[in-house]
């Protein structure tokens, strides 16, 4: 009897050491034999479970995550197999349509890019995925010195939302929207432009790493003409320079776990990259909250913590005119002719996010709204017949220019406010 418990016993010890193994693979360039920094890495569910570190290196990998798959902007995705080592990936140029500028008349470039995101916000109870597609311009002026300076963020064109809301007991619903913006990706700019390290300057193949306080800050490579650049921008605070948008986030002292990018550039001839020659970029950040209200998400006294993954594929680029960079500004174009256009390298969907799209386009919405039965808390307690008279409406006029329906309204709010998040606590 005490045999089959020992055997028992070191079966269960032994399953549990395979279930709990971690791998160590190597990803690098399989022309230069150069190691590729900051590679993402998916689970046999297209799930995001861990990303390189500066040289190339994928730690803590368990082996019921295989089959894996390793992405790297600029190079095709590859399936790895539990064993391997070193992954080499093949580059995967992408044909960008080519542009002339015809005249000193075009003073903007116009840039077309798809976005692909995952973004997580989780507390210690509930968690809401949220997969969007979109389509996202830039309008980059040529010139600093003019007034009409464009936009350097993100504007989402159209856009495409698949959320799924889930809690500690295993429930969950979908949705096609959701009212917290907890997003990074919103704040990613285009990369700003930089001159190249000393060491890639005057050399047509090379690699070279640009060293932070405690870590690899940069690690850059060359061949050709074409440059990548992979980045960790909590290795120092010059690292910080890649992301001027997130400057506020970092003066109110948000906690970042992780915040790392990387950026592909095509047709570089000169000692510097800039917004001309980007194909795409791709970043990582994980944070302790989010620095801003979230809507007041985390009223109900417990941390809450923001992943923002996402890949963004420059679809086109164009010169234009001033006239024309403001009707972009002003929306003075045909939005019908905005489509989300997938470019042809972006990765299969992974089936985790197919079956979330399914559930999502099936949802009845008619159903939905009829089921829903309105909160009789935020119905206002005005009697509308009342303000016909024009005493009454003098009396409301009266009310708003001294502030005081202002001030009822504000403490309205906390009192049911103060309900509600009470109600949740004791729930």
């Amino acid at each position: 009897m005490l045999k089959r418990v020992a055997i028992y016993i070191m079966l269960l010890f032994s399953i549990a050491l395979a279930e709990g193994k971690m791998s160590y693979i190597v990803v690098a360039d399989s022309v230069t034999r150069m190691p590729l920094p900051n590679a993402s890495v998916y689970d046999r569910n297209g799930k995001a479970v861990g990303m390189g570190d500066g040289k190339g290196r994928i730690h803590g990998i368990r082996t019921l995550s295989y089959p894996l798959t390793i992405r790297y902007v600029g190079f095709k995705d590859k399936k790895v197999l539990a064993g391997a080592d070193t992954v080499f990936l093949q580059e995967d140029f992408s044909d960008l349509p080519e542009f002339v500028v015809e005249s000193r008349r075009q003073k903007f470039l116009h840039i077309l890019a798809y976005v692909r995101e995952y973004s997580t916000l989780s507390s210690y109870t509930d968690t809401i995925f949220l997969f969007r597609e979109k389509m996202v311009d830039f309008m980059l002026p040529t010139d600093r010195k003019m007034r009409f300076k464009g936009w350097n963020l993100p504007r989402i064109l159209t856009s495409r939302s698949y959320v799924r809301f889930s809690n500690a007991n295993g429930l969950d619903s979908v949705s096609d929207a959701v009212r917290h913006h907890f997003s990074w990706s919103d704040w990613m700019e285009l990369p700003p432009g930089m001159k190249l390290p000393a060491k890639l300057r005057n050399v047509r193949i090379g690699q070279d790493t640009v060293c932070g306080k405690y870590s690899p800050a940069e690690i850059w490579s060359r061949d050709k003409g074409h440059v990548s650049v992979g980045i960790n921008v909590l290795a120092d605070m010059d690292s910080r320079r890649w992301v001027p948008n997130f400057s506020g986030f970092f003066s109110q002292n948000v906690d970042f776990e992780k915040f790392r990018m990387s950026a592909d550039y095509d047709n570089v001839i000169a000692d510097s990259i800039t917004s001309f020659d980007i194909v795409g970029y791709s970043y990582h950040i994980e944070s302790n909250g989010r620095g801003r209200d979230m809507f007041m998400f985390h009223k109900v006294d417990e941390p809450f913590f923001v992943s923002t993954e996402a890949d963004v594929y420059v679809l086109d680029k164009e010169f234009i005119t001033v006239k024309e960079a403001k009707k972009w500004y002003a929306w003075k174009f045909d939005e019908e002719e905005i489509d989300i256009y997938e470019p042809q390298d972006a990765p299969a969907l992974a089936p985790d996010i197919r079956r979330l799209i399914a559930r999502v386009d099936n949802i009845d919405r008619n159903r939905v709204r009829l089921d829903f039965t309105p909160d009789r808390r935020y119905v206002s307690q005005i009697d509308s017949r009342k303000n016909f008279t024009i005493g009454h409406r003098a009396l409301n006029m009266l009310k708003q220019v001294t502030g005081i329906s202002y001030f009822k309204s504000h403490r309205n709010f906390n009192r049911r406010w103060d309900e509600f998040r009470k109600s949740r606590n004791k729930k």
